[in-house]
């Protein structure tokens, strides 16, 4: 008996080969050809035709980011399947939270203020909301490293072939089933509900409108998507399109766009400068994955798995989790590589994007100077950043005096612009090292608020989440700093945030950081995004 179950047991240990398609490109198209005939629309008349819509009376708008305690936070990825790790030590352990930037949207603690809420503090109104958001789930950009490990895998099984088992086994008949560039469904819904909940949080706002308001995004189509299924989540489905102005501005070389201020940035898209960060997180990969690479090239006869590719395969579980819903590369990697993952992340945000990069700051600049208008309801007259004079100079375009502000943009230029409002606090810790994740390392909203001591500004509220100390700006004595009375609640006069980002406009050389001709300092220890004076 028990040589039948070992002789049973056997096939399923046996190599897989490659099938002749493996790695190769699947595309599926919906709506099917000839299916967008009008003829018949005549049968399926819309609501307005049919009527017989019953009692339509309206609610009071809410305004739960005031009244509602506790705070409701994101916590579920619903619809997706919850991936485990490969040794799934910890049945708490989340690998979808330790993605980085790839991450689907879930609240997080605060940051050096452990008694600090998102809710509005007893004795303050809000007076406006200025939300920066990040679009939704994606798929991978255009000629991504991902794409090119399916193209491998598919050139190896066309040529020479490769042989498959243990849990490499699936590659041997894997397809690349993913786009490029544009939202997944999930990306679609995840922006939607947080339209629905921002209306939750801030709609009494809306009672403040004299003129619809403008919402910003790029004209980029996961940017236009994005904000789009925003809307549709925070007004309604059917009247969203008359019920607010979507201004789309050009994201493309040489247009300025303080949402995607990189187009008009040379030194941000230099190899050598703007994607510093890879070079400094292959370091780090070359070291966390380590053990994966002794652990899996046994099970890939005629394919070699570099450190590369097994990042890529890192990747791949990101985004066919978010793409297709699973993903079977999630369970290659252990929790102490998901973890180095995220560090991998990290570090090339910090030295691409972030307070390591000397052109950050710059690129945020543009931005910081749109805030500093909206607040102080001031036109900028300075056009020396991304910023659009053609726009920002239109209070059609640009208007001063909206209770909500809504810009979408990219995580990259979020980076940028926290990094050139300067929250020392976030950077205190750094530059990041690359052997080793540090013990301590550190989309956003920015509100107004009321208070009955002065107008005040929590500095910044991570999306969905809490705030973050703002003591602080600046740091080494080279450098303009202002200290503002510490808050537990991560407040500051309106006057004084105001005062210091005028400051930090002052610092940043914008002409010199994006355009002059010098290469990364050796070692980099910038940590406030601007090149070393």
């Amino acid at each position: 008996m028990l040589a039948t179950v070992l002789l049973l047991a056997l096939p399923f240990c046996a190599a897989e080969s490659a099938s002749s398609y493996a790695g190769s490109t699947v595309v599926d198209s919906y709506p099917p050809p000839g299916a967008t005939n009008t003829a018949v629309d005549a049968y399926f008349p819309d609501e307005s035709q049919v009527g017989y819509a019953g009692p339509t009376p309206t609610g009071a708008e809410p305004a739960a980011i005031v009244t509602a305690v506790p705070f409701s936070k994101v916590e579920n990825i619903f619809p997706l399947s919850r991936p485990n790790s490969a040794d799934g030590v910890d049945s708490t352990f989340n690998v979808t939270r330790h993605w980085g930037n790839l991450s689907p949207f879930y609240s997080v603690e605060s940051f050096g203020l452990p008694d600090a809420s998102p809710i509005i503090p007893e004795g303050c109104g809000l007076n406006a909301v200025h939300l920066l958001m990040r679009h939704g789930a994606r798929y991978p950009t255009s000629d991504s490293g991902i794409s090119h490990f399916a193209a491998d895998i598919h050139a190896a099984a066309v040529k020479e072939g490769f042989n498959a088992t243990g849990d490499l086994k699936f590659l041997a008949t894997w397809t690349y089933k993913l786009g490029a560039e544009i939202l997944t469904p999930f990306g679609r819904e995840s922006l939607f509900s947080n339209g629905v909940a921002f209306r939750y949080r801030y709609g009494q706002l809306l009672n403040a409108f004299t003129d619809l308001p403008v919402f910003r995004t790029t004209s980029e189509d996961r940017m236009v998507d994005s904000a789009l299924n925003f809307a549709a989540g925070f007004f309604d489905v059917r009247t969203y399109e008359t019920d607010y102005h979507q201004e789309i501005i050009i994201e493309e070389n040489n247009f300025n766009n303080t949402l995607a201020p990189y187009d008009v940035c040379p030194n941000a898209n230099s190899e050598d400068i703007g994607y510093f960060g890879g070079t400094e997180a292959s370091k780090w990969a070359d070291i966390y994955l380590k053990d994966a690479q002794t652990r899996l090239q046994p099970m890939l006869q005629g394919f070699n798995l570099t450190i590369s590719r097994l990042v890529y395969m890192q990747q791949l579980c990101a985004y066919e989790t978010v793409g297709l819903g699973y993903s079977k590369f999630c369970d290659l990697f252990t929790e102490k590589e998901w973890e180095g993952f995220e560090y991998y992340n990290d570090l090339d945000f910090w030295y691409s994007c972030g307070p390591g990069n000397p052109t950050s700051a710059a690129q945020g600049l543009g931005y910081v100077q749109e805030l500093v208008s909206r607040l102080t309801h001031t036109p900028i007259n300075v056009w020396n950043s991304s910023t659009n004079s053609t726009l920002d100079s239109s209070n059609i375009t640009f208007p001063l005096n909206q209770p909500i502000y809504v810009d979408a943009t990219h995580d990259v230029v979020i980076s940028s612009i926290v990094t050139a409002l300067n929250f020392t606090s976030l950077a205190a810790t750094g530059p990041l090292p690359t052997d080793h994740i540090p013990p301590h390392r550190p989309d956003r909203t920015f509100c107004q608020p009321a208070c009955s001591a002065g107008d005040q500004l929590p500095s910044l509220r991570r999306t969905n989440s809490y705030p973050v100390p703002s003591e602080r700006w600046g740091g080494a004595t080279d450098r303009a700093f202002m200290v503002v009375q510490e808050d537990s609640n991560g407040l500051c006069a309106l006057p004084s945030f105001i005062s210091g980002m005028h400051e930090r406009i002052g610092q940043i050389n914008y002409a010199h950081d994006c355009f002059a001709n010098y290469t990364m300092p050796n070692p980099d220890n910038i940590i406030d995004g601007r090149y070393p004076s």
